[in-house]
């Protein structure tokens, strides 16, 4: 294997772990699984969603650290059946950081009527992702996490339990 066929793997091998990051991240939500959100995370890490949720009338801190990130979002996400599709990733590695770009589709029933063909209530968000990431050991981990609104359909306080 030369040089250059190592560099490609090695960017390849990012690649496919950042876009796992943000899989894990993604799915610990749409799971509720505290442990799998959790370990798409630095301990210190920031999850900013103001940016989305002022576009849709609602102020929203940014939530630091990661337990403080997991308690919260699987407190008002988890129980929702939700569903987040990530698409259009691009990353730019330098050393043991990146800087990670992708969108989140992310459809939100309330909890139990997801798959009911009459529930009309939901809130669907294509929402612009914008990640600082730090290499840990073979993971990478989120350390800073900015979520920008798109575009919204249906019914903005389904977000928060209403």
């Amino acid at each position: 294997m030369t040089d250059t066929d190592r560099t490609a793997l090695a960017a390849l091998t990012d690649q496919a772990a950042i876009i796992d990051t943000l899989h894990r991240y993604t799915a610990g939500l749409d799971l509720n699984d505290a442990d799998l959100l959790a370990s798409s995370l630095t301990e210190d890490a920031t999850v900013d969603l103001g940016p989305a949720m002022r576009r849709i009338g609602y102020d929203f801190p940014p939530l630091t650290p990661r337990e403080t990130v997991v308690t919260s979002l699987i407190g008002a996400v988890g129980p929702l059946d939700s569903s987040h599709a990530i698409s259009n990733v691009r990353a730019a590695v330098d050393g043991d950081t990146a800087t990670v770009y992708a969108y989140a589709q992310a459809q939100h029933f309330k909890p139990g009527v997801g798959s009911d063909p009459a529930v009309t209530r939901h809130a669907l968000m294509m929402n612009r992702y914008t990640a600082t990431m730090r290499r840990d050991g073979a993971q990478w981990r989120i350390q800073h996490l900015d979520i920008a609104n798109a575009w919204f359909d249906g019914d903005p306080a389904m977000l928060l339990g209403d």
